[in-house]
């Protein structure tokens, strides 16, 4: 048809090119439901800016270092019932993040952590909140390439500059004395200038043992945990769900990562 081929055109021109690939389609659809003329055009720039904030999403989550891509709806709540739906929705919201507080997951792994996290930094994402992930094994060591070439400043003002900074998976490796006070550096930069999501399999009291200084970790406690929320998923692990409803692999008796122990910190305004 030469004139669905002229729109087409038309289409391509104005850089619609999603609106133009399903033209075709859609105006049929609209035939057989004998949409409105409105009610097409709504239906096919509403394809277009779908597909331009999916293309925008994974250009910032490119940006943003995810290593893959997770959603709140793909969690199963029922699964991990200690998790409280209520808070995670409203961590969704990003609000703390106006208020720069924080959020801290703690459990054993397998158990959703990394999940969570992922998610909610899509969520920011979608709302044009800045975001940056990063395993606490990878910053330490681009902290100490920068230390040994006297640029940690300009380091430190990198990872000051997103609004939410993900720090995944401390606790797996001890850390050694240079590690462990760069990490100390890090924390008190962003305190209460920015928002961290961190998550760990240690509880609080197991902290000295992993920067291997109890005061220096009572000291990094005391920042992270002033503004935030903790999360202590209790259960088994959740990569094995399937496995599990379906008799193949027991339930372990996992040891909860807690927030309690021998470090003191000051009272969580938000836990």
């Amino acid at each position: 048809m030469l004139e669905l081929d002229q729109v087409r055109g038309q289409l391509e021109s104005l850089k619609l090119l999603a609106a133009a690939d399903v033209l075709e389609s859609r105006l049929q659809q609209a035939t057989d439901k004998q949409w409105t003329y409105v009610a097409f055009l709504i239906d096919l720039l509403g394809e277009e800016l779908a597909q331009r904030l999916r293309r925008t999403i994974q250009t910032k989550m490119r940006m943003a270092r995810l290593p893959y891509q997770k959603t709140l709806t793909e969690f199963d709540f029922s699964f991990q019932p200690s998790v409280d739906k209520k808070l995670i929705d409203e961590l969704a919201t990003m609000n703390f993040v106006r208020q720069t507080a924080n959020v801290v997951f703690l459990g054993p792994p397998g158990v959703g952590k990394s999940h969570l996290t992922i998610a909610l930094a899509l969520e920011a994402l979608a709302k044009s909140i800045s975001v940056y992930f990063t395993t606490v094994t990878q910053l330490v060591e681009e902290l100490r390439r920068a230390h040994n070439a006297n640029r940690l400043d300009a380091k430190m003002r990198q990872y000051l500059r997103p609004r939410i900074l993900i720090i995944d998976e401390v606790g797996y490796l001890p850390l050694d004395p240079l590690a462990a006070n760069l990490f100390f550096q890090l924390i008190s930069t962003r305190y209460e200038r920015g928002s961290l999501i961190l998550t760990s399999n240690k509880s609080f009291g197991d902290w000295g043992e992993l920067f291997g200084d109890s005061v220096l970790a009572s000291a990094i406690l005391d920042r992270l945990l002033h503004h935030s929320h903790i999360i202590n998923i209790r259960g088994p692990s959740y990569r094995l769900k399937d496995k599990m409803r379906a008799g193949v692999y027991g339930t372990p008796l996992d040891k909860p990562a807690t927030d309690s122990g021998s470090i003191t910190v000051k009272e969580n305004a938000h836990a």
